[in-house]
């Protein structure tokens, strides 16, 4: 069941650092707060966000936590935000529960759901 493996991930990473575990649900539940018909998975180590296909993801790591966009390289980014020269791959990197606001998190999530919806 996948609520089960969710569950499981997200405690994961609790006993590892309470702020990332805090970061990774505060962005798990902005993105499923954005559309009803967002679905989340675990894949790849992390959460995969999907509406109409995949946009998004949230995956934790030792020092930080990166929110990736799975067509980034064609959103606009006019806050500069976005990191990585991969051929589709953009992410943004959050170190603390201020830069879901800070780096605009949202405004980007909503370009990205906006994205995946049209292709």
């Amino acid at each position: 069941m996948p609520t089960d493996r969710i569950h499981q991930l997200l405690q994961d990473i609790r006993l590892h650092d309470n702020t990332r575990f805090e970061l990774v649900t505060s962005l798990r539940e902005l993105v499923l707060s954005l559309s009803p018909s967002i679905s989340e998975e675990v894949k790849y180590g992390g959460l995969l966000f999907s509406a109409s296909k995949p946009f998004c993801g949230v995956f934790s790591y030792t020092q930080h936590v990166s929110l990736e966009f799975v067509e980034g390289a064609s959103l606009p980014d006019k806050f500069k935000q976005l990191e990585g020269e991969g051929k589709l791959r953009r992410h943004i990197k959050l170190f603390s529960f201020q830069d879901i606001t800070t780096r605009h998190v949202r405004e980007y999530l909503l370009l990205a759901l906006k994205s995946s919806e049209k292709s």
